[in-house]
């Protein structure tokens, strides 16, 4: 098991119809090569690293997401203090909202209006969230292809096949074991579709999400989309398709008011969408600069729920992400972000664990 998402429940969810489990955490998964028959169609495209060579050596050393004087007060902390138990309960229940079985797959999109809010951040938590404590498949899609980081994020060092590319060979007669040898493995035995291979200028086109969502839906129990920033075409229709969004914002005022606004054309659109929207205030200084309580309350108005995630030195510093450098505080967040959006993806609204068949469509 990953050191860095260490939770008091076993990472096993009930079986899921949905298609094969993938490996045990920390095993490699075995990577099968494309051989369907349509794949001589398409040229096969060369593999890139996410780095070019050149800039080996400029990502510094990771650091632990807390100070050591901070991990020392809080081991402290639980010696003496009385909220170790309350502390085991939360992870718990945030253990079976993310092992919730699903009976068809659950996608979930992850934008911003603006760039810079750490978007990819969080939709590489939510990744390897699902990843580590799911065992059915979970998938990560880059949908912001132009200059993308989700790749880099999760670890993910050349790439080769992408989403267009994938669009021009999928069909409904591919079997999981066919598609996973177009797709990338990350920590914890999820798989990766990059959006592009770095190229400014790449975009992917309505059509080609549309096809690429829709083939692999019945793959892959847990689909997170990395979209690209509002109000880009695909990012609106993803909000709009999916079964719950994430919006990730700035913890500042001016990251408030743009994701307010957002919200209020999410309202328009469908009444339904607000119900199953989660706003992640993402803080990116040590320093605090609103009030969470009072953000979330002005945020959260319509229904959506807000959750913050907390600042952390690991995520700051750019690079894969690692969890067992995140801080403690990260790592309960990330995985209370994805219990919420789980819980909202699945009951299709805040609060109970309406079973989906009951609300499926």
């Amino acid at each position: 098991m990953p050191t860095g998402l260490v939770s008091l429940v076993s990472p096993v969810s009930p079986v899921s119809p949905v298609g094969p489990a993938t490996p045990a955490p920390g095993v490699q998964p075995h990577i099968h090569q494309p051989h369907h028959s349509s794949s001589a169609l398409t040229p096969t495209p060369v593999s890139v690293p996410v780095l070019p060579p050149e800039l080996d050596g400029v990502q510094a050393k990771p650091r632990h997401g807390e100070t050591v004087a901070r991990r020392a007060g809080r081991a402290l902390r639980r010696v003496f203090a009385s909220s170790a138990a309350a502390e085991t309960e939360a992870v718990t229940r945030a253990a079976h909202a993310i092992q919730q079985p699903v009976t068809t797959g659950r996608q979930l999109a992850v934008s911003s209006i603006r760039g810079g809010a750490g978007k990819s951040t969080v939709a590489a938590l939510l990744a390897l969230t699902y990843a580590h404590y799911r065992a059915d498949p979970v998938l990560a899609v880059e949908a912001d292809p132009a200059l993308g980081t989700l790749p880099h994020r999760l670890g993910v060092r050349e790439v080769r096949w992408s989403g267009t590319d994938l669009a021009q060979i999928v069909d409904p007669s591919m079997l999981i074991t066919d598609l996973t040898g177009y797709l990338l493995p990350f920590t914890g035995g999820g798989w990766l579709l990059p959006g592009s291979q770095g190229s400014i200028g790449a975009r992917l086109d309505l059509d080609t999400y549309r096809i690429v969502m829709t083939s692999l839906r019945r793959h892959f129990a847990t689909t997170v989309v990395d979209c690209e920033t509002l109000p880009a075409e695909v990012a609106r229709t993803a909000l709009v398709t999916t079964q719950a969004r994430v919006l990730v914002t700035p913890a500042t005022v001016e990251g408030v008011r743009a994701t307010k606004s957002v919200l209020e054309w999410m309202g328009g659109v469908h009444r339904g969408l607000l119900p199953t929207a989660v706003v992640v205030l993402n803080h990116t200084s040590p320093d605090g600069g609103i009030d969470v309580r009072k953000a979330a309350g002005h945020l959260g108005a319509g229904g959506a729920a807000v959750l913050p995630l907390p600042y952390d030195r690991h995520l700051a510093g750019g690079g894969a992400v690692r969890t067992e450098l995140l801080g403690e505080r990260t790592r309960e967040a990330a995985a209370r972000l994805a219990a919420e959006v789980m819980d909202r993806a699945v009951s299709r609204g805040p609060g109970g664990r309406q079973r989906e068949g009951a609300r499926e469509g």
